[in-house]
């Protein structure tokens, strides 16, 4: 064999590099499985150590100082609202006769309605609160008849007429103010 001639040729190709295995399914499902897992276990952290303000929170001494220039909060900012002290004096009465019907001298049956003012601003009262006013009138033959007025919602007066005799046509009919209650806080 001379020098000048190549080495012949080999029968069979030449060994191929291994081949990379492709990674199988059950792997790439419980890798991206444990990756949804940390993410929603991280997710649920911070919302709970966000929202949970029940629980102290951990503070040194040089960030427990309130901070200038925070805003209060709603609750902070807003006192609650105060209402009036409500009496007898609070209110004026008169009374509105709807129906009169008399009989000579035996006397007259009338049929009538609180009017009541409040002295002060409607805005004063509770909105929430209702205020029973008991008034007493006074005319018919047989003595004071007591009545109850509900004034709820600042403006909303429920009263429910009232019929008396009188012993005569020129009886006066009067009305006053015996005693105001607050109830429904």
């Amino acid at each position: 064999m001379s020098s000048d001639t190549p080495p012949p040729m080999p029968d069979f190709p030449p060994p191929a590099p291994p081949a990379r295995k492709q990674p199988r399914n059950w792997v790439v499902i419980t890798s991206a499985a444990a990756v949804i897992a940390a993410v929603i276990g991280t997710g649920l952290f911070v919302v709970n150590s966000r929202g949970d303000e029940s629980k102290p929170a951990a503070t040194t001494a040089a960030s427990s100082a309130p901070d200038e220039d925070a805003v209060p909060t709603a609750e902070e900012s807003e006192p609650d609202p105060v209402y009036a002290d409500v009496d007898a004096d609070s209110f004026d009465i008169e009374l509105r006769t709807t129906e009169k019907q008399c009989f000579g001298s035996a006397g007259c049956n009338v049929t009538v309605e609180p009017k009541l003012t409040y002295v002060g601003l409607s805005e004063d009262l509770d909105p929430d609160a209702v205020y029973e006013i008991t008034y007493e009138i006074r005319g018919d033959e047989s003595g004071p008849v007591i009545e109850t007025a509900e004034l709820s919602e600042q403006t909303s007066l429920t009263y429910t007429p009232t019929s008396i005799s009188t012993a005569s046509s020129g009886t006066k009919v009067s009305v006053k103010i015996t005693d105001v209650t607050t109830r429904g806080y």
